[in-house]
């Protein structure tokens, strides 16, 4: 594993390894989307990535889609979360805060007070139900269209989430384009009927996603910035369009003038998903300067041929990472892996959290 667990250095920042953890929705937060304390120990445990990347966290109280899922749009959400980087930062670790505004995919009983559903278009989603705490799993009302001053407002909330995140201690944020979420929703014509200037046209739909790059690039700078797209994602009822290919051939060579540190790519096929394009991943790799991070149902093997095929730069490890803190040692061993207790993926509590045994427990 030359390729895999040999560090990687740029300009502004060293990675010690090229094992990246996914982000990982784990609704360990509280109820009003502050981080806790157990977040700090998952994080901290697991600080053998050479890049941690966190959950999805809301720039906003209109961005929160999901039960006890974190902010980082208040005082309270900032000191909670920088316990969690100094965690991190004590095991010799790397953290990029995961900017997620959910637009339509969420329920107003997870929403704090005064907050609404926003979304590119009136555009309802049909078989997707949200989880409520108390409550089940409930249908999904449609959203409210964006006005021209909401979209201007949201920009501004990523901008702050991003200054925010520097403040609590992030060495960098990755935007998520990817999803089904909002900013997916304003690239996907499925999703974006609009006629004004962001929708309509590739140029229009990218339009907001390329803003909110370039204002935190401006605001924290180009190595604290990366981004996750999901070319052909199925994920919160997205749907593959006719102009994917120009669209992503588009937007990457757009990212690529703004200089941002990485590209992250969904691809999930793995779990019955329609697979990434060869030819839009190919594109990019060759549209795009900066890094790489290549995802979706690796193995230790696997992701060191495509490093070593040079398909990618990092490789993204998500549901191996839940039940092994200690991944990459085990993975330096030839260790065998923790199974993860998927019933304990998203309830609060410890439990299926931070109780995984890491190799000296494993093996007494």
């Amino acid at each position: 594993m030359k390729k895999l667990f040999s560090p990687l250095e740029t300009k502004h920042i060293t990675f010690k390894n090229k094992v990246v953890m996914a982000p990982l929705t784990r609704s360990r937060a509280t109820a009003e989307n502050v981080p806790t304390d157990i977040m700090a120990t998952y994080y901290g445990n697991r600080a053998g990535a050479g890049l941690i990347i966190t959950e999805g966290t809301s720039p906003s109280p209109n961005g929160v889609g999901y039960p006890r899922i974190p902010g980082i749009y208040n005082d309270d959400q900032v000191a909670a979360w920088k316990k969690v980087t100094d965690a991190v930062h004590h095991n010799n670790g790397k953290i990029f805060l995961q900017i997620m505004h959910t637009g339509r995919v969420t329920h107003p009983d997870n929403l704090p007070k005064n907050a609404e559903i926003l979304a590119p278009s009136v555009t309802k989603l049909t078989d997707t139900k949200m989880y409520v705490d108390g409550r089940g799993e409930l249908e999904i009302p449609e959203p409210k269209e964006m006005s021209t001053s909401d979209i201007e407002h949201v920009i501004t909330e990523y901008v702050q989430a991003a200054k925010n995140a520097v403040k609590a201690g992030f060495d960098g944020v990755e935007i998520h384009g990817a999803n089904g979420y909002l900013l997916e929703q304003f690239l996907n014509p499925v999703t974006n009927n609009r006629s004004d200037e962001y929708g309509g046209t590739i140029e229009n739909r990218c339009q907001l996603i390329l803003t909110i790059v370039e204002k935190t690039i401006a605001a924290i700078g180009a190595e604290k910035v990366g981004i996750r797209l999901s070319p052909n994602g199925a994920l919160n009822e997205m749907q593959p369009f006719e102009e994917q290919g120009q669209q992503y051939d588009y937007l990457s060579k757009e990212l690529n003038k703004l200089g941002l540190l990485y590209i992250h790519l969904v691809n999930h096929e793995s779990m019955g998903a329609p697979a990434l394009p060869t030819d839009i991943r190919n594109n990019i790799r060759q549209n795009f300067d900066g890094l790489l991070i290549l995802s979706g149902g690796y193995d230790d093997e696997r992701a060191e041929q495509d490093l070593q095929d040079d398909k990618g730069d990092l490789v993204a490890f998500g549901r191996p990472f839940i039940a092994n803190p200690d991944l990459v040692e085990r993975f330096k061993q030839g260790a065998s892996l923790n199974d993860p207790r998927p019933d304990y993926f998203y309830t609060p509590g410890k439990e299926g959290y931070i109780d995984y045994p890491v190799l000296e427990t494993a093996e007494r």
